[in-house]
């Protein structure tokens, strides 16, 4: 490849700063003043997309998420996609042709669905996140969301070995210790906020404990190590298999770090998610809210006799 010249140089970094725009506002943080926010705060994200600028190739997103659904039926309608993964999906699609008017070579997203890795900690059976899973290729498909890929651990190992030794094996490959873990949460305020966002999560996840909330409490603590020591095994696949990509979160992160937070939807909670809640359309918009509450508030919208979501009139203003 030939030498850049400085002013070759100069533009790519303009470039990139261009693409990047176009995901400021939609960062997922929890700090106080992402209005104050510039393309200079991530310098990570820069250097990757100016790697894909620099050979001219599409910029490829890295996005773990769409797991399954929650397992708790007062948060979400059923084990299967709905309206809030489509809408979810078709803003990752306009993303990609934004930046394709900025850069011509364009964007891709791979969502790398990370619910098999730890299913078996958080309660979702394999049947359940593979339904889940076939269900959003087959809606990316059917609408035409050319500029989305997935991903998942079927591509990884194959049909021949089951679910526990495909986790087994990227675990042992992969995954830090838990005893790592409880010394990083110690020291290390990212962490501590994705084992304290985990574990509420957790315990919302468990409808059916019989037991105490102390001993719930205790459980999921113990389960959110796994899940986060999975999930970073999870991410040390992904970036064996697909390296150089731009990695996105779909957890809250700050800036200057090495994956930038994004939220598809708009929801006041940094942390919901389609898979985690039920879409109500106002007049005005949409929110995320737990099953229970859209039921309250809206009347159920069925598509192939399915309910997708809820529609209400009252304005967005009203607070759900």
């Amino acid at each position: 490849m030939p030498a850049t010249t400085p002013s070759a140089t100069e533009s790519l970094t303009e470039t990139a700063h261009a693409v990047l725009s176009q995901l400021l506002p939609h960062r997922r943080t929890i700090e106080p003043d992402p209005e104050n926010d510039t393309t200079h705060d991530f310098p990570h994200q820069i250097r990757q997309i100016s790697h894909h600028l620099e050979r001219r190739q599409p910029i490829l997103f890295s996005l773990p998420g769409f797991p399954c659904k929650s397992p708790n039926t007062a948060k979400v309608i059923s084990h299967l996609p709905d309206e809030g993964e489509r809408l979810a999906l078709h803003f990752l699609q306009d993303l990609c042709t934004g930046i394709e008017k900025i850069y011509s070579p364009g964007a891709r997203v791979l969502i790398c669905s990370d619910g098999h890795i730890f299913g078996d900690v958080i309660g979702v059976p394999d049947e359940h996140i593979d339904a889940y899973g076939d269900a959003l290729r087959t809606m990316i498909q059917e609408e035409g969301l050319d500029h989305l890929g997935t991903f998942d651990l079927r591509d990884v190992y194959g049909p021949d070995l089951d679910y526990d030794e495909k986790r087994r094996m990227t675990a042992d490959r992969y995954a830090p210790t838990v005893e790592q873990l409880r010394a990083e949460v110690k020291t290390d305020e990212s962490t501590l906020r994705m084992y304290r966002g985990i574990t509420r999560f957790l315990v919302e996840d468990t409808p059916d404990w019989t037991g105490s909330k102390a001993a719930l409490q205790r459980q999921s603590r113990q389960r959110a190590y796994h899940v986060i020591a999975r999930s970073r095994a999870w991410a040390s696949l992904i970036a064996d298999y697909h390296q150089d990509t731009v990695r996105l979160s779909i957890h809250p992160q700050n800036r200057n770090e090495a994956k930038y937070g994004i939220k598809f939807l708009d929801t006041t909670n940094p942390w919901t998610t389609p898979w985690h809640a039920t879409l109500l359309k106002h007049p005005d918009g949409f929110q995320l809210v737990h099953h229970t509450r859209a039921a309250e508030l809206g009347e159920p919208v069925r598509e192939n006799g399915r309910v997708t979501h809820y529609r209400t009139d009252l304005p967005m203003s009203t607070q759900a």
